[in-house]
């Protein structure tokens, strides 16, 4: 009976994974696959150089790590990219780990509200890479490790100020930040919902604090502000 659930279990995430039409992509390949959805990210429209960009996190459920993923664009000017770990083989386990970091910049000339939603494809962490096969180093060099902690925090628009703060530990130091505002919604932001939030961000030392002041419209959807600091202090 139990190898029978764990069966019924299996094809059901099969079936979630398995492509449909106009169904994004984050799941081909993988047998045993659950969908994350995340939120519509505003992506910064400003057209002086160097462009800007704009991060954002979303994270797979616990015991699962990131097997694929995929987004959508309003525009296809949209340059989006994510940071995997140094590794062999490049897989589950070893590239990504339950979390992955989305950066997306606009390319074009005449941008128009952009935004992009970022999807996950996550796969069971038992089936997750081992980590490279280990080989001598000469002894002046160091193998890549993670020299470096996201410590992120989401806080919810609502009409009016809402502020909110992050911190390095007292061992880490602060290396950058970043904000990132978003929307849940079924279609895309509209250009008067996008510009009805402001959002700006500023460094104390190792401190992050982010204000955002939204307008009546944030009443009709679920906004939120994402701030993060990348720390130094990993191993």
């Amino acid at each position: 009976m139990r190898l029978a659930a764990l069966l019924v279990l299996a094809g059901a995430l099969a079936a979630a994974g398995a492509p449909s039409a106009h169904a994004t992509n984050e799941c081909r390949g993988l047998q045993v696959c659950v969908r994350v959805a995340g939120p519509w990210v505003v992506v910064p429209a400003a057209l002086k150089l160097p462009r800007a960009h704009v991060d954002f996190q979303l994270s797979c459920p616990r015991g699962y790590l990131v097997g694929g993923l995929d987004t959508e664009l309003t525009d296809r000017n949209i340059d989006v990219e994510f940071a995997g770990k140094i590794g062999s083989p490049v897989n589950p386990g070893v590239t990504t780990s339950r979390s992955a970091v989305f950066r997306a910049s606009y390319t074009g000339n005449s941008p128009r509200g952009p935004s992009f939603r970022p999807h996950l494809g996550c796969v069971p962490s038992a089936g997750g890479g081992s980590g490279p096969v280990p080989f001598r180093r000469p002894s002046a060099v160091f193998p890549p490790g993670e020299p470096t902690v996201l410590r992120v925090r989401t806080v919810g628009l609502r009409a009016g100020l809402v502020r909110g703060a992050v911190a390095c530990g007292r061992s880490e130091r602060l290396i950058s930040s970043w904000h990132a505002v978003a929307f849940y919604s079924a279609a895309p932001p509209s250009v008067s919902l996008i510009q009805s939030v402001s959002a700006a961000r500023v460094v104390h030392g190792s401190r992050v604090e982010v204000r955002a002041r939204s307008g009546p419209a944030v009443r009709t959807v679920r906004g939120i502000v994402q701030f993060g600091a990348v720390c130094g202090g990993g191993s």
